[in-house]
């Protein structure tokens, strides 16, 4: 007798001559049959959603854009960007610059440490006039720019959009540096957008000192087929067909390795060999590529690796003490 606990059901069998003869009672758990029914039916709703997710995402190729942008995520999401002063940045001042009439961009300028303690509470127009003092001479001043569709810009993202509200920080920037060197440092997804930049600047022949790439790619396509997102899709047949194609479709290519042909000012690319979110090989094909570009042959082109041992990742080279040394 078989180990039977609740709700007998009769089970009859044809004898071989095909009569019915009588079964044995036989008990079934409501509990694994149950269990078992529910966990068939979430697999087949989980197979249904993988199988749609790619039919919606060509249906509509403004998803994938957004899964490029990621301009929707805020982290953290309750700060003032207005008040760089709440994030402990006393030596920062927010304002805003408007490259066209319906777009507003925020940036985040802040000083070297030599002028920390004279830009506790001053106002934009010190700031400004910090860009061309003789002090920043020796040490950068930085800016930060929030594109269209990022922070607390108004706008909306497009490749053609960010590179367009570049171009006219850099002319901002430009205006108000004097003599004083202007270096354009991409990171992640920037390094498209300064690469578009540093393009367009040294085609109407106004270059910049010099282009810092940071975790850089070859291109949008060959980043999303390497990115952590697209592991669970990669083999699915039509990859390239239900995903990349609708990013171009978007007018999204970011193509830093053909943007690096037309570059002629000195180059440094810096990449973490543990970089989960673009492979370290693309960035040291995007820098084999501009090596042996024409238009990088009279100026420097440099890579830094950074071994995985010290865990600088996608975004944290900035706390390597060799960066200062390495950027002089």
């Amino acid at each position: 007798m078989p180990n039977c606990r609740v709700n007998p059901c009769l089970v009859h069998k044809f004898s071989s001559a095909g009569a019915l003869e009588p079964g044995r009672a036989c008990w079934k758990s409501p509990l694994r049959s149950g269990f078992w029914f529910r966990l068939r039916r979430l697999l087949f709703w989980l197979l249904g959603v993988y199988i749609a997710i790619p039919f919606l995402v060509k249906l509509c190729p403004a998803i994938q854009a957004k899964l490029v942008f990621l301009n929707f995520v805020r982290v953290p999401y309750f700060i003032d960007l207005k008040r760089p002063q709440d994030q402990g940045l006393n030596h920062t001042c927010n304002y805003y610059l408007q490259p066209e009439e319906d777009v507003t961009v925020g940036v985040w300028h802040t000083v070297p440490a030599a002028l920390w303690k004279n830009a506790h509470g001053k106002d934009q127009v010190w700031f400004e006039d910090a860009l061309g003092s003789s002090t920043s001479s020796k040490a950068c001043v930085m800016g930060t720019a929030c594109v269209s569709g990022w922070g607390d810009s108004i706008g909306s993202p497009s490749e053609r959009g960010m590179t367009y509200d570049a171009l006219h920080v850099f002319d901002w920037i430009k205006a108000r540096s004097g003599d004083n060197p202007v270096y354009i440092w991409g990171h992640s997804l920037g390094t498209g957008v300064a690469t578009n930049l540093v393009r367009r600047l040294c085609e109407r022949e106004t270059p910049p000192d010099a282009l810092i790439l940071e975790s850089p790619f070859t291109n949008i396509r060959e980043e999303a087929r390497s990115h952590p997102f697209s592991v669970i899709y990669r083999y699915f047949p039509g990859f390239d067909w239900f995903f990349l194609d609708p990013i171009t479709t978007s007018g999204i290519k970011f193509a830093n390795d053909e943007n690096v042909k037309y570059i002629s000012c000195s180059l440094l690319i810096l990449h973490a060999e543990d970089d989960p979110v673009v492979p370290f090989h693309l960035g040291k094909k995007l820098y084999n590529i501009a090596a042996t570009s024409r238009s990088f042959r009279d100026y420097k082109v440099q890579f830094v690796p950074f071994h995985t041992d010290l865990g600088y990742r996608h975004k944290y080279i900035y706390r390597s003490p060799e960066l200062p040394r390495i950027l002089r």
